[in-house]
């Protein structure tokens, strides 16, 4: 590996980073690396039609990031896909799941009966497509020992910034070629390792594969991909990447951007009409009304959380989605699967009275273990999976959640946590020393909805963050995503069933080392890419050499 500079990323002159953020400002306008501005920078009234872009906050220099650690999460993550996959297959896990989290979680309750409802009647599609990404920090427990990364949260539904990811990776190759050599303290090519970032080529791999998988039109309409978003999406940039790799050559596959809120106007089921009846849905668009489409695949970037689910008919629609034979990416139980409840229940071990076995060997075993009906790995795979657990804890009634509510409630040991909520997206979360008057301030049945984790406290690293035209220097934290695609039949348990298993591509997003939440939409972080290093530099990172 190249020897990376004991200084980097260098401290900018003036005069430099006003050029920096000239070329990147262009670069990303001109790439796509934007977003819609926030009302807060231009609100309305001012921009009535939507046409104007800025672009995304992103780092001018690829933040230093362990080898070890990128290596770390690239390879399990087709085991993690396996896991999740294997998870939405076994519906009484799902079931003691819900029932845990209890009726405090009114939205987790309502996702469950849409799928016990469906259940009753039959499903009509049983192929799940999981697009799925495993967020991490690296977590150094002592100066001498090697770097490791613990998961933050892995995400099932609506894992976005795959787009703009691989064009961040794209800026910052371009800026290691054409601008970090004429610094003042200048990076000579090939001095940084930037790893390739094939993100929106694998997930819209993923969706492909799946849209191959429905197999041929059973109604006398041409098949589509639908994109099922929010209105008014600010991230459209982002999902309009994954669309144009979709439909780009050799395949001619129609995508369409549906919003949620409009489900029910725009598509129907193929049934009792003269047409085979199967629960096809057909898709109308408004703006080309003599063309109906049957939709094969079902992408999610919405229906996430409470919020798309304003009232009955939203939830009729997200119902009138799952029972369509249409692939959704993701079904209800996946999306079940991917709650923070499920990681929790998986990281923490056994009681150690206890003569049960830990939770994942419900879902996975070694090759060595002949009689099992699980989906078979090596022993280092389980190892490997084990070892990108955090702490993280239960607010039940149970021994362990006593002992985490006694920890949430106390003003000094609440520090190290994170109190978390079963919800996708930034700004959800609280942290620290708020913990205990949250808690406080809900009725105490309601705490079993929540998960206590303890905080992953990642070596320093500083760079500089572009946002909003405005330059931020100083230290910043570092989250690292890995994205993978999975396709598989939920009927075909113990692995049997999968029809893709692939590792995606890679997303960096960082923040302030001030900031508690890290999420790009909600505001708090931005685009970033790695710089790989080897276990020295992680370790000094944080240290300035001027």
């Amino acid at each position: 590996m190249p020897s990376i500079p004991a200084n980097y990323p260098p401290d900018l002159t003036s005069s430099e980073g006003e050029r920096l953020v000239e070329v990147v400002k262009d670069w990303a306008s001109a790439h796509g690396l934007s977003v819609r501005p926030p009302p807060t920078v231009v609100s309305a009234e001012a921009d009535p039609a939507g046409i104007l872009s800025t672009a995304v906050p992103v780092t001018l220099f690829p933040s230093p990031f362990p080898q070890i650690c990128f290596d770390q999460g690239r390879v399990v993550q087709k085991a993690y896909n396996e896991l999740y996959a294997a998870i939405s297959q076994d519906e009484e896990f799902l079931a003691q799941i819900v029932k845990d989290i209890g009726d405090s979680d009114e939205f987790i309750a309502e996702l469950w009966k849409v799928h016990l409802k469906v259940k009753e009647e039959g499903y009509a599609q049983h192929l799940s497509l999981g697009l799925f990404r495993s967020d991490y920090m690296v977590h150094q427990s002592t100066p001498e020992a090697d770097p490791q990364i613990k998961q933050v949260e892995f995400n099932t539904i609506a894992s976005s910034f795959g787009g703009l990811s691989y064009q961040t990776s794209a800026l910052h190759k371009y800026l290691a070629v054409n601008e970090y050599t004429l610094l003042e303290k200048p990076i000579t090519q090939g001095q940084l390792t930037l790893p390739t970032n094939l993100s929106t080529r694998g997930l819209a791999a993923g969706i492909r594969q799946a849209f191959l998988a429905y197999g041929p039109s059973v109604t006398s309409h041409p098949k589509c991909v639908i994109f099922l978003v929010q209105d008014g999406e600010r991230n459209v940039f982002d999902q309009r990447h994954l669309e144009y790799e979709v439909q780009a050559p050799p395949a001619t596959i129609p995508v369409f951007r549906l919003p949620y809120s409009q489900i029910m106007q725009h598509t129907r089921l193929a049934e009792g009409e003269g047409e085979r009846s199967g629960r096809q849905l057909l898709y109308s668009s408004p703006q080309l009304p003599k063309h109906t489409f049957e939709v094969a695949v079902v992408y999610m970037r919405s229906g996430y959380g409470p919020g798309d689910y304003t009232d009955a008919s939203a939830w009729d629609a997200r119902y009138h989605i799952e029972r369509s034979a249409a692939i959704k990416c993701p079904s209800v139980l996946t999306q079940v699967a991917g709650t923070k409840k499920v990681q929790q229940v998986l990281a923490t071990p056994p009681d150690a009275s206890s003569s049960e076995p830990p939770i994942l060997g419900r879902f996975i075993s070694s090759k060595d273990d002949r009689n099992t009906q699980r989906i078979h790995h090596t022993d280092d795979t389980i190892a490997a999976l084990q070892r990108t657990f955090t702490n993280i804890y239960p607010l039940d009634s149970s021994p362990s959640g006593q002992k985490a509510r006694a920890i949430a409630l106390d003003e000094e040991q609440c520090r190290s946590y994170v109190l978390k909520p079963q919800r996708e997206g930034g700004g959800n979360n609280i942290y620290r020393s708020a913990i205990p008057g949250f808690l406080k301030s809900i009725p105490e049945a309601h705490w079993g909805a929540y998960i206590l984790m303890e905080l992953i406290t990642p070596p320093p690293v500083h760079n500089t963050i572009l946002r909003l035209g405005r330059l931020e220097q100083g230290g910043v934290i570092c989250e690292l995503g890995i994205y993978g695609t999975c396709l598989w039949d939920q009927r075909e348990k113990q692995g049997r069933g999968i029809v893709m298993n692939e590792q995606a591509g890679y997303l960096l997003r960082t923040k302030g080392d001030k900031s508690e939440e890290g999420g790009v939409a909600a505001g708090f972080g931005c685009m970033d890419s790695c710089a790989l290093v080897g276990r020295g530099h992680a370790k000094n990172s944080g240290e300035r050499h001027d």
